[in-house]
């Protein structure tokens, strides 16, 4: 039986269940209704959901209350209008709301049913547990889960070389070929920081089979501080890498060094876009805050504007980059706008960095992602233990599902930075408290 939190998560949730048989209570439709004029990504799932419906309910002699085949290899579908006598379901709750009335029509199928497990699948924590609380069984919706997220990709290795010789052909040549270091079963533009009795290197693999050297370069001002920071800019700076992500706690340098990254290569992209995801506080919407369209982003657009004012601080007053920098803000060249006003674009020859990804979900990650035209490179950053959306955990965010997926891609390179490098007041409070 699905709860509305699932659809609203995924559209597309009938054709993931494989040959299960799959419940909808009418109250799930009746909320679905309320979402399905807008166009975020809430309401595109809501009639998703509901032409699949209609579509399967033309023929007038299927009836959803009856279980009507899903296809191949999937299982039947139909509509639950009944509930459980309200005696039975109110022990312990008040009021009738539409959660209420979805656990009315799970009990009624359980009777319905009575050999058959019947089982609640929803992302809504408390909805699951008020449904153990009834004696039924109760899921989350994990066919977008990460199964492990303790062990998620983290991009990068500490590998023992056993002489000296090789760091230093490394460093001669630039490259060496795979089959002179000891272990060489890495993804795809893996990095490596490669540690000999006395001497280190950071390294990469390549495309092309080989060992390529990673060098500590600065970015617009910008100086990588560490071995993660140095992999981090690296993936950004190369032009063979269109898709980067980089997670990692607060103040390790995702979003800097993304943007230090970005501002480098310039010449390169016709534009630099900066989105963030508006995830406001205390669920307030923007329609709580004065002023037009930008006055109200602007509060959640900050933390970009932060990242700009570190850059620009790199350069004295009159810079011809602090200069370059205005000229590119002023004809629109870098521009910082919300998520929102990025879905239905094509973007050609852009740079696309798209800040705190952790609070999208799968979906949303596939969109943007779509969006890219030739020569676009994306970049996503945030932190996937992080999240500031009610439906999403570490598992179930869209940052970890595409970290876990695009793994050893050609096209693809990740960074998991764990150092932070804002102050050492910050780290003692992110060791400490």
């Amino acid at each position: 039986m699905l709860d509305t939190s699932v659809i609203l998560h995924d559209g597309q949730v009938l054709e993931q269940l494989e040959d299960n048989d799959i419940a909808v209570p009418i109250t799930v439709l009746e909320e679905l209704d309320g979402f399905k004029k807008g166009n975020n990504v809430l309401s595109q799932h809501a009639r998703e959901f509901i032409r699949r419906l209609d579509a399967l309910s033309e023929d007038p002699e299927h009836d959803l209350r009856d279980w009507l085949d899903l296809g191949d290899e999937l299982g039947r579908l139909c509509v639950i209008s009944e509930e459980a006598d309200s005696d039975q379901l109110m022990l312990g709750l008040r009021g009738r709301s539409n959660d209420h009335r979805i656990l009315g029509a799970a009990l009624s199928m359980q009777a319905r049913e009575p050999g058959r497990s019947v089982i609640l699948i929803s992302k809504d924590i408390n909805l699951r547990v008020k449904a153990r609380a009834l004696g039924l069984v109760a899921e989350d919706y994990e066919s977008t889960q990460v199964s492990d997220v303790e062990h998620l990709y983290s991009g990068m290795s500490v590998e023992q070389v056993g002489e000296d010789e090789v760091i230093d052909e490394l460093y001669s040549e630039g490259s060496m070929p795979l089959s002179r270091l000891p272990q060489g079963d890495w993804p795809l533009n893996h990095h490596l920081i490669l540690k000999g009795p006395s001497r280190s290197a950071l390294a990469y693999r390549g495309r092309n089979g080989s060992i390529q050297l990673v060098r500590k370069v600065p970015a617009y001002g910008i100086t990588p501080r560490n071995a993660e920071q140095v992999f981090a800019l690296n993936a950004i700076l190369d032009d063979e890498i269109p898709l980067v992500t980089l997670t990692g706690g607060a103040g390790t340098g995702k979003t800097l060094l993304a943007l230090a990254g970005a501002l480098e290569r310039r010449r390169r992209y016709r534009q630099i876009l900066l989105a963030r995801p508006i995830v406001p506080l205390s669920n307030r919407d923007l329609g709580y805050l004065p002023g037009d369209v930008d006055s109200k982003i602007s509060p959640y657009m900050q933390p970009l504007w932060d990242n700009l004012s570190v850059i620009r601080g790199a350069f004295s007053d009159g810079h011809r980059d602090t200069q370059r920098l205005d000229e590119m803000l002023e004809h629109e060249k870098l521009q910082i706008a919300p998520l929102a006003y990025i879905r239905g674009r094509s973007l050609s020859r852009c740079l696309f960095i798209i800040d705190e990804a952790q609070n999208l979900t799968p979906h949303e990650i596939k969109t943007i992602i779509t969006r890219a035209g030739e020569g676009t490179k994306v970049v996503f950053t945030g932190d996937i233990f992080q999240i500031d959306t009610p439906y999403l955990d570490a598992q179930s965010n869209g940052l970890s599902y595409l970290v876990d997926r695009m793994r050893g891609h050609a096209l693809y390179a990740h960074v998991n930075l764990h150092k932070g490098e804002r102050s050492e007041l910050a780290n003692l409070a992110t060791e400490l408290l």
